[in-house]
């Protein structure tokens, strides 16, 4: 085969989800409001920077945006398992513009305050709880259970594109025009996802099935959270995203702080790494997208390889090493998050999906007021090379408990299929 004739089934095989009318919709909608989503992020968290000059501002940041995911998270599974997930993504995504919409208002007005800014930021966290497993479970229903690892990839690489282009752009936007211009493209952004939502056509979605039960959702909630800990591999994927989510994963905390205060630069700096960041990322969805399943030792070398790259920023001052070294974290990161995902998804029934993607949620965006703030009072007190030595030491221990309790998967070819892992 020729290398152009290689190259071409590569790419069919990374992109083939996009065959899928539906899911075609879903993937532009999500590229521009997820652009939007970064753009607001990175303009968020300097904001609060530029408002308060306090690392631990920026890590109660995090607490507010995700602490009602604490509070909460468990429970919106439950809710995803019983509705209509096309028409409550509608809703969510219908409040996120809201959101944005009065965020922006009050920075292009000189009026915002940092409980303002706060207050918002736990509005969206209230919405997250239901729109994180309900957008999640809701990919089977656009491309079939076949091509649901590929497809889950290509969610991760929207993702990460919109990392690479949202946080350049709002650097750009910070240092001309002040944060309100990236919360009104965020606002604008969410249009895009309510009219591909909108045009989608029921005919075309696969089935699944749903919990038709009327028990209460804690009932419901704890038949998952059973579930999940009598299932080794969604157990082991679980634990290790528990300890490497609270403590490894804090960038919306770190990566200002390295930015003003380690490397003494401003937001086109910020902005610069966090595009780098999103370019790894972005290669290491695709890369998964390619691989086309759910495999162990991806999900492994993904954890292993971030955890490492961790432990290289500490010491860095120089913001090119440190560009470097967060494109390698933002290829493992990808890695390990995608394969994550499809794991749980592709051995999960029907009827749980939504409970296990909900605890998945929980313990990536639930326990993130606990890490934000172990990042920023490990920042305040030993600056960014003890946050990322915790981080990338805790991320060590993970790895290799996940080596151990899977073991059984270590051959070359390894595969997950809907009953467990299996040698391919």
């Amino acid at each position: 085969m020729s290398p152009r004739a290689r190259v071409s089934v590569l790419s069919a095989r990374t992109f083939r989800s996009l065959h899928r009318r539906n899911y075609r919709l879903y993937f532009i909608g999500q590229v521009v409001s997820l652009t939007g989503t970064w753009m607001q992020n990175v303009a968020q968290a300097w904001f609060i920077v530029e408002l308060t000059h306090s690392p631990l501002a920026v890590g109660l940041l995090a607490v507010c945006q995700f602490g009602p995911y604490g509070l909460l998270g468990l429970l919106g599974g439950t809710v995803a398992d019983r509705v209509n997930q096309r028409r409550l993504l509608i809703c969510t995504q219908t409040a996120f513009l809201l959101s944005a919409a009065s965020l922006a208002t009050l920075a292009l007005t000189g009026h915002a305050t940092v409980w303002e800014v706060y207050l918002l930021a736990a509005i969206n966290g209230f919405v997250l709880v239901l729109d994180t497993p309900v957008r999640q479970s809701f990919t089977i229903q656009m491309v079939g259970r076949s091509e649901l690892p590929n497809a889950v990839a290509l969610n991760s690489s929207i993702f990460n594109a919109s990392r690479i282009i949202g946080p350049a752009v709002a650097g750009a936007l910070i240092a001309v025009a002040g944060v309100g211009l990236c919360f009104l493209f965020n606002a604008f952004s969410f249009v895009a996802v309510i009219v591909a939502l909108a045009l989608m056509r029921e005919s075309e979605l696969f089935a699944v099935g749903r919990d038709d039960r009327r028990a209460n959702v804690f009932r419901g909630a704890s038949e998952g959270i059973r579930f999940a800990w009598r299932t080794p591999v969604v157990r082991t994927v679980l634990v290790m995203m528990l300890v490497i989510s609270t403590i490894g994963i804090n960038f919306n905390v770190l990566l200002p702080v390295l930015t003003a205060r380690t490397l003494h630069s401003g937001p086109q700096v910020f902005g610069m790494l966090s595009a780098l960041f999103g370019v790894g990322a972005l290669a290491g969805a695709l890369t998964t997208a390619a691989l086309g399943r759910a495999s162990a030792r991806a999900l492994l070398a993904g954890a292993l390889i971030f955890s490492l790259s961790e432990l290289a920023l500490a010491p860095m001052r120089v913001a090119w090493a440190a560009a470097l070294v967060l494109v390698v974290t933002g290829v493992a990161f990808s890695l390990y998050a995608s394969q994550s995902n499809a794991t749980l998804q592709m051995s999960t029934p029907d009827r749980l999906r939504g409970r296990v993607l909900g605890i998945y949620g929980y313990v990536f965006f639930g326990t993130a007021p606990l890490g934000g703030l172990l990042a920023g009072w490990l920042a305040q007190t030993g600056g960014t090379q003890l946050a990322f030595l915790v981080a990338g030491g805790a991320g060590l221990c993970a790895a290799v408990y996940g080596a151990a309790e899977l073991r059984d998967a270590r051959a070359p070819d390894t595969a997950l299929t809907p009953g467990g892992l299996h040698a391919a």
